[in-house]
């Protein structure tokens, strides 16, 4: 029977797909990846004859998306949503799918393991590097490294699935794969490595000195906003093609990924897809995540606090248009080492991306695992500003908008629903202090997000709680106007 996202109105696979190779194995099929990786990659077959392809991989959570998938031969739909028109595209180069706890991890180290694989990418979030953002060091309690660390052949964890899927490699005298994270982390791929290798370390001291030895972990910039998927979403992208797909998403036009170009068995010609490859990605990363994600979460916490459910309902808000605005261009840019980009240009781009109509970006959705995102997108900035003597106001407003956030209860007295892998540390900081002062004080206790140096700052506490009693006596819409 033919495949109905074959005869969809988009721009479908016009190669062979029984000749693609999943030289890629990468964990976290969620709507991100879907949108962005997978599409140079396809791009890179359908105009260059490339051969790679993908095996997708979930670990925890996603069974749906992955049975999904598989209904329809591993192919899916990207809309690309703009104001006034949407383009379609089904992507083909899905090879197999496979979830670890449906199919058996035994499935996952078969795939891991095959000789051609030579890269294995990552879009799992922040939280599942198991890491402590503000140092970028590998948790040794987290629940999922002590398990694995008590059951290395039975892994949970990215980490301890990726380090046995090399002792496999290693045991067979197969070669090394590189490991490459699309996940929104400055120095991804140093991060990538540090969990990495610490865990082998852990296991086993030889196998890590193989992985340090063999294995290489280039750093990435991704970039592109996509929405959670709704069943609006998909009953949009039904009517833009003319089938319904279980597996789609929808995205807006632009799309950016710079690559360090370091990797040990080959990868593909991204940049015939309009990636870039680079020797060094970080002042990139640093320019997205303070700039473009940095403002996002502003935005996310204040905006959700004062009533607006989408970052394109913000933008219709003439002071919060124009305080992510200077936050980018007056507290973030000056931190930036990153040359030959014209950082203003960059920043009106950001501001027009935002107000895309068609974009239903959720405050929620970009607000979720805060603790996660401040060091990099906030906290490191704020440093730079106590070292340099500068302002940094609308930063320490950002920080107070999520403590507000963090307290689960918004200007109405409705409740929040906060989702955050240090919820239970949260929630307890939240519980044992009184609202005002001692909830600042309480929730900079939390040193795993603000580090020892931060809480120990008179500047910063201060401009802190000034911001934070600023939001709750005047509300979160008005102290940003003011």
């Amino acid at each position: 029977m033919e495949n109905k996202l074959l005869t969809a109105n988009a721009i479908i696979p016009q190669y062979d797909r029984s000749k693609l190779v999943p030289r890629i194995v990468h964990l976290g099929f969620g709507a991100f990846h879907r949108a962005h990786q997978a599409v140079y990659t396809d791009i890179l077959a359908q105009e260059h004859g490339s051969d790679w392809g993908y095996c997708e991989v979930n670990l925890i959570g996603g069974e749906q998306q992955i049975a999904d998938l598989r209904q329809q031969d591993n192919l899916y739909s990207v809309a690309e949503m703009s104001a006034d028109a949407w383009q379609c595209r089904v992507v083909g180069v899905v090879k197999k799918a496979l979830h670890a706890q449906v199919d058996g991890l035994e499935a996952v180290f078969d795939a891991m393991t095959q000789p051609e694989v030579a890269i294995v990418s990552l879009t799992v979030t922040e939280k599942g590097y198991c890491h402590a953002p503000a140092t970028g060091t590998l948790l040794l309690d987290h629940p999922l490294i002590a398990h694995d660390l008590a059951n290395p052949h039975q892994p949970q964890s990215a980490p301890g699935v990726i380090v046995e899927a090399l002792a496999r490699r290693k045991a067979a005298g197969l070669p090394a794969f590189s490991v490459m994270s699309c996940d929104n982390m400055p120095e991804n791929g140093h991060v990538t490595h540090n969990v990495v290798t610490a865990y082998a370390d852990a296991i086993d001291p030889e196998l890590g000195a193989w992985i340090k030895a063999k294995v290489t972990f280039p750093s990435t910039m991704v970039d592109r906003i996509v929405p959670a998927v709704t069943p609006e979403t998909l009953a949009q992208v039904a009517q833009a093609t003319g089938v319904a797909d279980p597996a789609a998403v929808a995205c807006e036009p632009f799309r950016q990924w710079v690559i360090e170009d370091n990797f040990v068995a080959g990868r593909p010609a991204w940049e015939k897809a309009g990636a870039e490859l680079v020797a060094d990605v970080l002042p990139y990363e640093e320019m997205k995540l303070r700039m473009l994600n940095g403002s996002h979460s502003f935005l996310a916490y204040l905006g959700y606090l004062a009533g607006y459910q989408h970052i394109s309902d913000c933008m219709q808000d003439e002071n919060y248009r124009r305080a992510a605005h200077a936050l980018m261009l007056q507290e973030q840019a000056p931190t930036l080492k990153v040359t030959g980009v014209d950082l203003g240009k960059y920043a009106d781009s950001l501001i027009a991306r935002y107000t895309n109509p068609a974009l239903r970006h959720r405050t929620w959705q970009i607000a979720m695992d805060g603790s996660q995102k401040l060091p990099q997108r906030w906290l490191d900035s704020i440093r730079w500003h106590l070292a340099h003597g500068s302002s940094f106001r609308l930063l320490a407003l950002g920080v107070a908008g999520w403590m507000r956030y963090v307290g689960g209860v918004d200007e109405q007295g409705e409740k929040i629903e906060v989702s955050d892998p240090l919820l239970p540390a949260i929630q307890q900081a939240v519980a044992s202090s009184q609202e005002g002062e001692a909830r600042v004080q309480a929730l900079l206790g939390l040193n795993t997000i603000f580090g020892e140096d931060l809480p120990a700052n008179e500047q910063f506490v201060k401009q802190v709680t000034e911001a934070y009693l600023a939001v709750r006596e005047y509300g979160a819409k008005n102290t940003v106007a003011g």
